[in-house]
C-alpha cells in the first residue's frame, strides 16, 4: 500500500512563508522600537512609592511619599521600594510578551521569552 504526501505548494508556497517571516520580523522589531520607547508607571506600598520605567528596563524617575521615611524602620521602605522596581520591571516584560505574541500568533519562537 503507498501513501500519498500531499504537496505543500512547492517553491511558491516557500517564498510566501519566507516573505511572511520577514513581515513577521519587521513588524516584531517595530514594535521592540515601540516598546522600547514606552514609559510605564507602577506603584506599591499602598503608593506611598511610584516608579517610572521605560521598555529597557531603565528607572527614569521614583517618587517616594514622605510619610514612609521612618528612619528607625529603614527596612520597610526598602521592601516597598524594591517590590515597586520588580513590579515596574515585570510591567514592561509582561506587556513586551503580550505584544510579541500578538505578532507571532502564539507561535513557539526559540529564543523569544528570553528576548525581553
Amino acid at each position: 500500500m503507498k501513501v500519498r504526501i500531499p504537496q505543500s505548494g512547492g517553491p511558491a508556497n516557500m517564498a510566501g512563508m519566507l516573505k511572511q517571516a520577514q513581515k513577521m520580523q519587521e513588524d516584531m522589531a517595530a514594535k521592540q522600537a515601540e516598546l522600547e520607547a514606552a514609559t510605564y508607571e507602577v506603584s506599591a506600598g499602598g503608593g506611598m512609592v511610584t516608579v517610572r520605567i521605560n521598555g529597557k528596563k531603565e528607572i527614569l524617575a521614583m517618587d517616594v511619599k514622605p510619610d514612609i521615611v521612618d528612619p528607625d524602620d529603614i527596612e520597610t521602605m526598602t521592601d516597598i521600594i524594591v517590590a515597586a522596581v520588580n513590579e515596574a520591571v515585570r510591567k514592561v516584560e509582561d506587556t513586551a510578551n503580550e505584544e510579541m505574541a500578538k505578532i507571532t500568533g502564539q507561535m513557539n519562537i526559540p529564543g523569544m521569552p528570553g528576548m525581553f
